[in-house]
C-alpha cells in the first residue's frame, strides 16, 4: 500500500554536509502523521536522529542538534534531513519511518525504508 524511498546517502568527509530524503508514495495516503529519520551503526541499536509530525513540530536527538535539520514537504509526501557538521560518530545506515493515515476509518500505516549509507571519514 505504501513504500518509502531513501536517497542522498554517501560518502563525505568529516565536517561535510549531506541531505538525505525520503518519500512517501502509494495511493491510499490520506495524510502523513509524523516521518523521521533513525540510524543504526554496525553494533549498535538503531537510535533516533529526529523526526516531523503533521503540524510541522520537530524533535532531535541530542547528538544532532544544532547540525541536523529536518524538513517536509507536503505535497511531495517527502521529508528530508539536511546534515551538516559531520562527524564520524554520524557514520550508519539511515533509515527513514512513517506513520501514515490511510483510511476514513483511523486506519494508519507504519513501517521503514530500506536504508540509506552514511559514511563519514575522519
Amino acid at each position: 500500500q505504501v513504500q518509502l524511498a531513501e536517497s542522498g546517502g554517501g560518502l563525505v568527509q568529516s565536517g561535510g554536509s549531506l541531505t538525505l530524503s525520503c518519500a512517501a508514495s502509494g495511493r491510499s495516503i490520506l495524510r502523513i502523521n509524523e516521518m523521521g529519520w533513525y540510524r543504526q551503526a554496525p553494533g549498535k541499536r538503531r537510535e533516533l536522529v529526529s523526526t516531523i509530525t503533521s503540524s510541522g513540530s520537530t524533535n532531535y536527538a541530542d547528538s544532532v542538534k544544532g547540525r541536523f535539520t529536518i524538513s517536509r514537504d507536503i505535497a511531495k509526501n517527502t521529508v528530508t534531513l539536511r546534515m551538516n557538521s559531520l562527524k564520524p560518530e554520524d557514520t550508519a545506515t539511515y533509515f527513514c519511518d512513517a506513520d501514515i493515515l490511510i483510511g476514513h476509518d483511523g486506519t494508519t500505516w507504519t513501517g521503514w525504508g530500506q536504508g540509506t549509507q552514511v559514511t563519514v571519514s575522519p
